[in-house]
């Protein structure tokens, strides 16, 4: 079964007084997921706004992949089958 779809998604950035917020909103044509995400930024920090900007999209871009995975395991139950347990993946890279 070949199937092609096109999701939109929109991230929004806010900041104030060294909060970055985020918002991303999906829109899949059949539904709407909206992720948050913010970064504080330390007042003896110096301020580069793109580093908030990353951290806090990175949130929210995490918050929504969480929705996802969680909606497609209740769609999953809905449809009664069996969900396979995923042994926990281990974190690579720089921690943040």
């Amino acid at each position: 079964m070949n199937h092609t779809a096109e999701w939109k998604v929109r991230l929004y950035l806010f900041e104030e007084e060294g909060t970055t917020k985020a918002r991303v909103v999906l829109d899949t044509g059949n539904a709407s997921l909206t992720g948050q995400g913010t970064a504080h930024r330390n007042p003896a920090d110096r301020d580069v706004p793109e580093i908030g900007d990353e951290l806090a999209a990175g949130r929210a871009l995490h918050d929504l992949a969480g929705q996802l995975v969680e909606a497609a395991t209740q769609d999953i139950e809905g449809m009664e089958a069996p969900v396979r347990e995923q042994a926990p993946r281990q974190a690579v890279g720089w921690a943040v």
